[in-house]
């Protein structure tokens, strides 16, 4: 498995977005480091690995990377889906034709594009199995935005949301639930359509919340914020990877489906999530009855159990649950530092420390 992680660069003076993202690069190695549509953004790739606690190597060391970066710049960088703080400066497109090519094609989806994923990539070497394998675990995803939602915050407001990153995505057009697909031809056939039609310029802008990369082995988990602390990362991708696992063994067992997968629930679940992240209900991927999130998380590591135990990850990911189940949701945690003093940059002194924090 593999991560990449998009990070907002912050001015330590001001705490607010800076477009310095290129001034860090040419700081940097080129690999493992790129830019982003907005100069305020920069994001990394991890080399793939096997073993969670090398995963957790891999995005300390190119954390600390990017940090020895930006230091004598002046900046700092955050990992949230949003900052509590903005400001003019973070508005502007990153140079290059493909940058261009988003900002005059989309408008304003790509001028207010400010935010910030944690993208998982799980390796599948059966494409057939990972179109179906990916539409089983899709019901399971709102509960893995709610363990990331770190982005309460639209443009210097509350936004009354732990997710407005998730809201904010959702409006380019190929966002969303993936399929119904029968086999991986129907899933290219449909990504090639996309191009022809014009509405998208390659399949790389296929922005589907599970989807399968077009260039490598790989099916990528989408929905989740950048994430603040390293190790709610490393949960995410250990409960990514079990879920895909143990649904593409499923499949090939001809085993049925147990979540619901129909389109209209399923934005449901994820609006749900992206409303109250931990601090509210989500819905049963069951019955999309309400559930308490930790209820409903608690529920899902558990039934996950077995394939945890298989894969060696059960002990870490049941001990990064609990903690992050503990402390509630960041968008939580920055809401409460932001209303000790009334202050916005009290939240993005926060997202600073654990962005830091190792």
């Amino acid at each position: 498995m593999g991560v990449e992680e998009e990070f907002l660069v912050v001015d330590l003076e001001s705490r607010r977005l800076t477009p310095l993202a290129q001034a860090m690069l040419d700081r940097l190695p080129g690999e493992g480091f790129a830019a982003e549509l907005q100069r305020s953004v920069v994001e990394t790739n991890s080399t793939p690995c096997e073993d969670l606690m090398d995963v957790r190597a891999e995005l300390v060391r190119l954390r600390g990377a990017l940090r020895a970066a930006a230091e004598p710049l002046g900046v700092g960088i955050i990992a949230s889906g949003t900052t509590p703080l903005a400001g003019v400066d973070g508005f502007t497109i990153s140079p290059g034709r493909r940058y261009q090519y988003l900002s005059d094609s989309y408008q304003f989806l790509a001028q207010e594009q400010l935010i910030c994923g944690a993208q998982v990539h799980v390796e599948i070497d059966d494409r057939d199995v990972a179109v179906l394998a990916v539409q089983r675990v899709e019901p399971w995803l709102p509960a893995l935005l709610a363990l990331s939602a770190s982005s309460p915050y639209w443009q210097d407001a509350d936004s009354g949301y732990a997710s407005s990153r998730a809201l904010a995505w959702q409006r380019w057009p190929t966002a969303g639930p993936v399929g119904p697909f029968g086999s991986a031809a129907e899933y290219d056939r449909a990504a090639d359509d996309l191009v022809a039609s014009g509405v998208i310029e390659d399949t790389g802008m296929v922005y589907f919340d599970i989807r399968l990369s077009a260039h490598v082995p790989t099916v990528e988990l989408r929905v989740c914020d950048s994430c603040p602390l390293v190790d709610d990362v490393v949960l995410l991708g250990g409960l990514f990877r079990a879920l895909v696992v143990r649904e593409s063994e499923a499949v090939v067992k001809g085993m049925p489906p147990a979540g619901e997968d129909r389109v209209a629930l399923l934005r449901a679940a994820n609006w749900r999530a992206a409303r109250s992240g931990l601090e509210g209900d989500l819905l049963s991927p069951l019955n999309s009855r309400p559930m308490s999130a930790p209820k409903l998380i608690t529920w899902l590591l558990d039934d996950l159990r077995p394939t945890l135990e298989e894969l060696g990850d059960w002990e870490v990911v049941s001990e990064l649950a609990d903690e992050a189940l503990r402390r509630g949701s960041s968008a939580s945690r920055q809401r409460g530092a932001h209303a000790r003093d009334g202050r916005p940059q009290d939240a993005v002194d926060l997202l600073l420390q654990e962005t830091r924090r190792s």
